[in-house]
């Protein structure tokens, strides 16, 4: 089969698997690259790609100054690539099946400090829609594709008989989970929703199911404009090197290292694997005595 199509049959699998955007679209990108460097030394079909032209494309990867990290990704979509054409029976053999990942040492996460979180509570404070996406990310821990797909309707307020919680809609393999809100995410939350554009709905369309986070157009804030807000508001607040997700990490280990149960943890933040959140334990100077089973304010 010729790599084009084949690579057009991949990335069409990747949907239909339900793999995350960013994957689906960093894979996308690593196999066209792939594809590319393979036209170019005259190789346009699946069974004849080898070991040694695989190599060769990681290595001119780094000889062009790619990182040992990017080129790991890429020899993992390589290899998720090969395996899938041998699944689908395309291909007999797997020529990525020995290629080695490139060796590197794993940065630990990135967490902010007190002093840095106030910071950006203090430098977004005069925009209801952005210190609402702060303290959402910040004291909930949920990922940037799950807060972009919040609904108006997922927030519940606490009153007299109920706390309040925030429903997190599956979203590309993750799971749905309700997590509890303290007082200060209600409070930004509803600061928001009052200055909220205002959307016309049609009759068959309830308002409780619009988009919580929207644009002054009322169309719904996509994850790249999330990301560029809030980098600009790092930015702001003078804090360097943090993402997005650093909030996330953040959030894991406020918690941890307040004792908080690792299961509970993990049930919350949505990791598939108990093991995922453990790895957060090394970044704890001090373990808790005893486990709490709830959350604390940040």
């Amino acid at each position: 089969m010729k790599l084009d199509k084949a690579r057009q049959k991949f990335v069409d699998f990747l949907k239909r698997a339900r793999r995350a955007s960013a994957t689906i679209l960093a894979y996308t990108k690593d196999i066209a690259q792939l594809v590319e460097f393979l036209k170019e030394k005259k190789i346009t079909d699946t069974t004849h790609v080898s070991r040694a032209d695989i190599e060769a494309f990681m290595a001119k990867l780094s000889k062009n100054g790619y990182t040992l990290k990017s080129i790991s990704r890429k020899t993992n979509a390589t290899k998720t690539f090969f395996k899938f054409l041998k699944t689908e029976g395309i291909t007999k053999d797997d020529p990525a099946s020995l290629v080695a990942h490139p060796k590197f040492e794993t940065k630990p996460p990135r967490t902010l400090t007190p002093l840095e979180y106030r910071a950006l509570r203090d430098a977004s404070r005069h925009d209801p829609r952005v210190n609402g996406i702060v303290e959402i990310l910040l004291q909930t821990g949920i990922r940037i594709s799950e807060l972009a797909n919040l609904r108006v309707g997922d927030v519940v307020f606490a009153d007299e008989t109920k706390e309040g919680s925030l429903y997190i809609r599956p979203i590309e393999g993750h799971p749905e989970r309700t997590i509890p809100l303290n007082k200060a995410v209600e409070a930004a939350i509803s600061k928001y929703l009052q200055v909220r554009p205002k959307i016309s709905t049609s009759p068959k369309t309830k308002p409780a199911v619009a988009h919580l986070f929207v644009t002054k157009s009322g169309r719904p804030f996509l994850i790249r404009n999330i990301r560029t807000v809030i980098d600009r508001y790092f930015k702001k607040a003078g804090i360097t090197g943090a993402k997005v997700n650093d909030l996330r990490h953040t959030w894991v280990v406020h918690h941890l290292s307040k004792g908080v149960s690792v299961v509970l943890v993990s049930k919350l933040a949505g990791h598939k694997r108990l093991s995922t959140t453990e790895r957060y334990l090394s970044l704890i100077k001090e373990k808790a005595k005893e486990e709490k089973v709830k959350l604390e304010e940040l």
